[in-house]
């Protein structure tokens, strides 16, 4: 059996080993010792310590895509190592994914320098993290952030980028300090509630032992996009009640969130259209009618209403039946939407064949000129069965301090109006 010594054990190691970098956090540098196989261009014989960070940690798991520049605010805690570390990172280099296992070890009393030591991992070590890495992902691919807190030290630690490793960061922050950071990941809208629901004494109010409380929101992933996610507290169920320690996990929820706000917005366009004309039903236009007064009442822009009724429509149903009178009322309702995109109006079927349009941004004697532009085009118009109608037309104006009730009285008499003194005609309403 061969005797080894001391010397001739490091000559060894330092033959397989890859990459050897002596690193000093304090002032940021690094040189490199070693470098051997593909870490002869991934590092450089020496330089800042907080871009070998982001070579190494700063990439999406085994993808060439880079995180976004906002979260390397993260990099100068990440690259501070409390004792020994072992972590396996993906990386892609040169279109390649490679497994890279990184030993860390301290070589100071204060921590603040290291040793390196990178290896590339067989294929068959990789076949087996990846094989590992698929189990994971099969119980926990939504999570894409966990770590412990604790409020009482307010502390941050074991955090757990699953899109950067599988591995918890040896690292650990001010919980304060990293509420502060994460902020301005989170889009504006939602940054006050983050805010309330991620405070300390928020959370210590209202999170008994063993309970968990959660909310949606949108954030900024790794990539710079902004995703639905869920974010999960959980407070642990100790036997001090005053230990106020809290799992905190980020699950992507992205892909369920646009789902879900899909099928309701179909249920809001069921419960909002006609569903034979396929335009606002009355509940919903009556809703804008009420919204265009607020809006008013806000700002002061002119808004109009006009009311259309289709002359002598009960002959059409006599003449060629109630599913012919049908096709006419949704080539109608057609005709009106197709005319009226070009201006900020919206139309909904009052009832029958009577129709209404809140018209924005546009007073009486603008609405009275395009209202007549409207009433020809019905009136040249050849519907089903070649069959040629008339509309009557009422007009009015908002003034200050009407209602829907008075509104709708006002257009409606001089809609009946129209009818009444010819039919196929505009009656406007002050």
């Amino acid at each position: 059996m061969s005797v080894y010594t001391k010397e001739s054990i490091s000559d060894l190691l330092f033959q397989k080993i890859d990459s050897i970098i002596i690193v000093d956090a304090e002032k940021d540098t690094y040189q490199t010792v070693k470098k051997q196989g593909l870490f002869e261009t991934f590092v450089e014989n020496e330089g800042s310590y907080k871009s070998l960070v982001e070579k190494l940690w700063f990439n999406l798991n085994g993808s060439p895509k880079k995180i976004t520049d906002d979260y390397h605010v993260f990099i100068p805690m990440m690259g501070k190592f409390k004792g020994k570390y072992v972590d396996r990172v993906n990386l892609n280099i040169d279109e390649k994914t490679h497994l890279v296992q990184i030993s860390i070890y301290p070589i100071d009393e204060s921590c603040t320098k290291y040793v390196f030591i990178l290896d590339e991992l067989d294929n068959s070590e990789y076949l087996r993290d990846f094989l590992t890495d698929r189990k994971i992902d099969t119980i926990q691919n939504t999570f894409l952030f966990s770590m412990y807190v604790d409020l009482i030290k307010d502390i941050s630690y074991s955090i757990n980028v699953t899109e950067i490793s599988n591995n918890p960061q040896n690292y650990d922050v001010k919980y304060t300090t990293w509420r502060q950071m994460i902020v301005n990941m989170i889009w504006p809208d939602d940054q006050k509630l983050f805010l309330e629901r991620t405070d300390p004494e928020y959370l210590k109010k209202n999170l008994e032992p063993g309970r968990a409380t959660s909310f949606d929101c949108q954030m900024k992933n790794l990539e710079g996009v902004f995703i639905w996610v869920k974010l999960i507290f959980s407070r642990a169920h100790t036997t001090n009640e005053e230990d106020f320690r809290f799992v905190f996990m980020v699950q992507n929820i992205h892909e369920n969130h646009l789902k879900l706000f899909d099928t309701l917005k179909r249920y809001e366009e069921l419960a909002s259209k006609d569903p034979l004309t396929d335009i606002y039903n009355h509940g919903r236009i009556e809703t804008e009618i009420s919204n265009s007064i607020e809006a008013f009442n806000s700002n002061g822009e002119s808004v109009s209403y006009m009311m259309l009724d289709i002359d002598f429509f009960k002959k059409v149903n006599d003449k060629y039946g109630h599913s012919v009178g049908d096709i006419v009322l949704k080539q109608f309702a057609k005709a009106i939407k197709e005319f009226i995109q070009p201006y900020k109006m919206t139309i909904g079927r009052w009832g029958g064949e009577e129709f209404v349009c809140v018209c924005y941004e546009m007073n009486l004697e603008e609405l009275k000129s395009i209202a007549e532009k409207l009433r020809q085009k019905i009136e040249d118009t050849t519907f089903e069965k070649a069959i040629k109608i008339t509309c009557s037309i009422g007009l009015t104006e908002l003034k200050k301090g009407d209602t829907a009730q008075i509104i709708f009285d006002r257009v409606d008499k001089a809609m009946y109006e129209a009818k009444s003194s010819g039919r196929n005609r505009i009656i406007s309403n002050i």
